[in-house]
């Protein structure tokens, strides 16, 4: 079996079962302006990641591998959003408020695209999701299934919050997870890391770690 180098120990990849998930690279959360922002974040942090994310995506292409992308958004009447999360925390716009990109997450808008250096091709699943996890109220594992896919690798934002969310709904599920560590980000550069150490403490409890040259290399090989 084909092997990925990665921490805590290698990545034993099936390339027929393997697939691509971008989460949320999004103009809110990468982009002056933005929900991000509004939060008070350093959003460039999100955009410094874009190079090594875009190589991840067109080497799963070239290979012929499944590349899925989320977007965290909403419907535009705000009925799948709680007030538990509309509601959190003092920021100066909030889910659905106007923003200089058109409303805040919510579907359709401006803001809430994908960024274009990011953007989907013509047969990419694009999974649009109410949560901070991919499978929560999403069809993502009917997709996943009918693709066959077993083993899946991580990009996107943020590393603490969405990602790893949607790496431990995944690990629940039987898949086995890899996050491509130059490939991911947060606002806050501890919580990346801590992240990190938590998803493959203990003997990979959540998932593997892994450079994406090392991602690459292999799946050229796919």
């Amino acid at each position: 079996m084909a092997e990925i180098k990665a921490e805590p120990f290698a990545f034993p990849v099936r390339h027929d079962q393997l697939a691509l998930i971008v989460i949320d690279m999004q103009r809110d959360f990468a982009e002056p302006g933005g929900f991000g922002a509004s939060l008070g974040n350093d959003v460039s942090r999100i955009g410094r990641i874009v190079p090594d994310v875009k190589r991840l995506i067109q080497g799963f292409r070239n290979a012929g591998l499944p590349v899925i992308h989320t977007m965290e958004c909403h419907r535009a009447d705000l009925s799948d959003l709680p007030p538990s999360k509309r509601d959190r925390g003092n920021p100066m716009l909030r889910i659905g408020d106007d923003g200089p990109m058109g409303r805040i997450l919510i579907a359709g808008e401006p803001g809430t695209a994908i960024l274009p250096e990011l953007a989907p091709i013509d047969g990419e699943e694009v999974i649009e999701k109410p949560g901070k996890g991919a499978f929560y109220a999403t069809g993502l594992g009917d997709v996943l299934q009918r693709k066959g896919i077993r083993q899946l690798v991580f990009a996107g934002v943020t590393t603490e919050v969405c990602v790893q969310t949607t790496m431990r709904e995944a690990n629940d599920r039987g898949y086995e997870c890899l996050l491509a560590e130059e490939a991911t980000e947060s606002y806050f550069p501890e919580f990346k890391a801590a992240a990190i150490a938590m998803i493959r403490a203990q003997g990979a409890i959540v998932g593997w770690t892994a450079h994406v040259d090392d991602i690459l290399e292999s799946i050229a090989h796919a």
